[in-house]
C-alpha cells in the first residue's frame, strides 16, 4: 500500500507539471499573438504650443478716394479763348487752365480805376472846402450851416471813394477770374468745354474740368464693432493714438504691391444698421499710381500687441464647418480637439480657443493618424514647417 500511494502521488505530480507547462506555453503564445495584433506607434511630427506677443492684423475691402477734388467752373461769363493744358496733365496750384476773353474785364477795371481817381479828387476838394470853412467860422465870416454842409459833402465824397475802391477791387477779381486757375496741385481730367464756347457764371455754370490731388490718397473702409473695440479702443487712445495705427494697402490683381500708411480718422458713431464704423486711412501717392475709385485690400494692425497662439496651417483639419487638430495626450495617443481660428500669418493661424500652452499638436503624418491612435511624436523642424506653409505675406506680425 505505501508503495502504491507513492506511485500514485508521483503520477499526479507529473500530470500537474505537464499541465502547468502547457498553460504557461499557452499564456506566452497569447501574449505574443496580442503583441503581434497591436499596431505599432505611428511616427508623427509635433509642435509645442506657446503664447507670444503679436500685433494682430485684420483685412478689409477698401475704396480709394482723393484727398482733394476740385470741379472747376467759370466764375465770370464770356467766351473761352484759350485752353492751356492737355488731358490728364499734372498741374501745379495756380496754373492757368482756361482763359475767358479778358478784354471786357480789363475795360471794366480801367473804368473803375478812373472813377476812383475822380472820386479821390472830389474828396480832396471837399476836404479843402471843409478846412476853409472851419477857419472862417472862427471869425464869424460864415454861418455854421455852411460848415455843416461842407462837412456833409466831405463825408459823401469819402463814401464815394470807398465805393469806387470796391468797384476797382471787383473789377480786378473779375479780371483774375477770367484766367481760370487750379486751386490745388494734382492731375487734371479732360477738357469738358473747348475754346470758342460761351460760358455763363452762376449756379448753372458748366463744368470746365476737374482736378484730383496726387500727393496723398484716402482709403475708405468699414470696421466691424468687435474689431474696433479690440484693435482701437483697447488702449483707450483717441485721435492721436488712432493715427499711430499702422495700415497697409494691397493693390493689384494679386495684391503684390504693398503701400504703407496710417489711420487718418474713424467716424464719430457706429452704424446701428450694419454694426460697423466708417474709417479712413491716408497713404502717400507721389508716383500717382493710386487712382481715386480704385478697389484695394487694406490691412489694419492692432494698436497694441496681444498674446496669441500660432499654429501651422498644415496641422488644421476640417470636418464640415468645424476646424480641429490632433493633440498628443499623456498616453501618447492622438486626441481630437476642436479649435476656433483667428487671423493668419506666414501660413500660420491664430488659435483663439481650443489649445493651451504646453500641449503638443501633430503637424506631420496626419494622413495615417486616427483618434486614440498610439503615436510616436518628435519635434517638427521649423524650416520644414515654413517651407510647407509657403505664405510669405504676413497678416499677423510679431514686430
Amino acid at each position: 500500500m505505501p508503495r502504491l500511494s507513492i506511485t500514485i502521488g508521483l503520477a499526479l505530480a507529473i500530470a500537474a507539471g505537464v499541465g502547468a507547462a502547457y498553460g504557461l506555453k499557452n499564456s506566452v503564445a497569447s501574449e505574443e499573438s496580442a503583441a503581434a495584433n497591436t499596431p505599432p506607434a505611428m511616427p508623427v511630427e509635433t509642435v509645442m504650443i506657446e503664447r507670444s506677443p503679436l500685433r494682430i492684423w485684420r483685412s478689409f475691402p477698401a475704396r480709394l478716394v482723393a484727398v482733394d477734388v476740385v470741379e472747376l467752373r467759370p466764375q465770370v461769363s464770356g467766351r473761352i479763348t484759350e485752353v492751356r493744358f492737355r488731358d490728364g496733365q499734372t498741374v501745379t496750384k495756380g496754373d492757368v487752365l482756361f482763359v475767358i476773353d479778358p478784354r471786357p474785364f480789363e475795360a471794366a477795371m480801367q473804368m473803375a480805376r478812373a472813377d476812383l481817381a475822380g472820386a479821390k479828387e472830389r474828396r480832396a476838394f471837399a476836404e479843402r472846402e471843409l478846412v476853409r470853412a472851419r477857419k472862417l467860422i472862427k471869425t464869424k465870416a460864415i454861418a455854421a450851416r455852411v460848415v455843416d454842409e461842407r462837412s456833409n459833402e466831405f463825408a459823401n465824397a469819402t463814401s464815394t471813394v470807398e465805393a469806387a475802391e470796391a468797384q476797382v477791387l471787383k473789377a480786378e477779381i473779375d479780371l483774375d477770374h477770367a484766367y481760370v486757375k487750379t486751386p490745388i496741385s494734382g492731375r487734371v481730367s479732360r477738357v469738358e468745354v473747348t475754346a470758342g464756347n460761351l460760358v455763363q457764371a452762376g449756379s448753372d455754370a458748366p463744368l470746365l474740368t476737374s482736378i484730383v490731388s496726387n500727393s496723398g490718397i484716402y482709403a475708405d473702409f468699414d470696421v466691424d464693432e468687435n474689431t474696433y473695440l479690440r484693435f482701437v479702443r483697447r488702449t483707450g487712445s483717441y485721435v492721436e493714438g488712432e493715427r499711430a495705427i499702422s495700415v497697409e494697402l494691397l493693390v493689384g490683381s494679386e495684391g503684390t504691391d504693398v503701400v504703407e500708411g496710417h489711420i487718418h480718422a474713424f467716424d464719430n458713431r457706429i452704424d446701428p444698421m450694419t454694426g460697423t464704423i466708417r474709417a479712413r486711412a491716408l497713404f502717400r501717392n507721389e508716383s500717382s499710381r493710386l487712382l481715386p475709385g480704385m478697389f484695394a485690400r487694406l490691412k489694419m494692425g492692432s494698436a497694441a500687441k496681444q498674446d496669441a497662439v500660432l499654429l501651422s496651417e498644415r496641422a488644421i483639419l476640417t470636418d464640415q464647418d468645424r476646424k480641429y487638430v490632433y493633440v498628443v495626450d499623456k498616453d501618447s495617443k492622438a486626441s481630437y480637439r476642436e479649435i476656433t481660428l483667428g487671423a493668419t500669418a506666414d501660413g500660420k493661424r491664430v488659435i483663439e480657443k481650443g489649445l493651451s500652452p504646453g500641449e503638443q499638436v501633430i503637424v506631420g503624418g496626419l494622413m495615417v493618424v486616427r483618434p486614440n491612435a498610439i503615436v510616436s511624436p518628435h519635434p517638427a523642424k521649423p524650416e520644414q514647417t515654413a517651407k510647407k506653409d509657403g505664405d510669405a505675406t504676413p497678416t499677423v506680425a510679431g514686430q
